[in-house]
């Protein structure tokens, strides 16, 4: 059974229709009880990262996502919630996220359109089961002001003024810039072979 954290806010409705597209199983919960017995988690995140860590917080989902991603559980970040598995945002000066990777979310500077809306393709850097059956260049859909730097475990990348991570991959963890639920095919094949690990 996949569960799917609710803080409250998020794309919550768009994720639970693709995953019943692809006849999934899940749970939408925002106790961190059920958390801890979750056998695949799925976070997903719009807004901002300071709200978002607030509300994570309040309801005490914190420790409970540390401790299943840590515990080896599969775990996919959706949007903010890639971005919250680092130690901190530019989004919200103070606020801490959950420090699975290090480094910090950055604004995007420059003379193009901030945010970065719309179709732009993947370079994939490293094998990635979340990739599988998807061509190199594939096209994905973004919607956001702040990016990932590029780390170890950055699987592909996306460059929209500079290169950023627009997929992790390390273990039990991944997480994606773009919206899957929002990317037609190739957004369902990801969400599908996040199901299948």
């Amino acid at each position: 059974m996949t569960t799917i954290v609710d803080y409250g806010a998020g794309n919550l409705r768009s994720v639970g229709n693709t995953l019943d597209h692809l006849g999934a199983a899940y749970t939408v919960t925002s106790k961190p009880e059920d958390v801890m017995q979750a056998e695949k988690i799925i976070l997903p995140g719009v807004g901002h990262f300071g709200q978002m860590m607030h509300a994570i917080d309040e309801l005490g989902l914190r420790e409970a996502l540390i401790a299943r991603i840590r515990g080896g559980v599969p775990f996919l970040g959706i949007c903010i919630g890639l971005q919250c598995l680092f130690e901190a945002s530019e989004e919200s000066r103070g606020g801490k996220g959950l420090g699975i990777f290090p480094g910090t979310v950055r604004r995007f500077r420059g003379e193009a359109r901030i945010p970065h809306m719309g179709w732009n393709s993947l370079e994939r850097v490293k094998a990635s089961r979340l990739l599988k059956n998807l061509t190199d260049g594939t096209f994905t859909y973004f919607a956001h002001s702040y990016y990932a730097p590029l780390i170890r475990e950055t699987a592909a990348t996306c460059t929209y003024m500079h290169p950023y991570t627009a997929v992790l991959e390390e273990e039990n963890v991944h997480a994606v810039q773009f919206h899957p639920e929002k990317s037609g095919p190739t957004g369902l094949q990801v969400m599908r072979n996040f199901l299948e690990l």
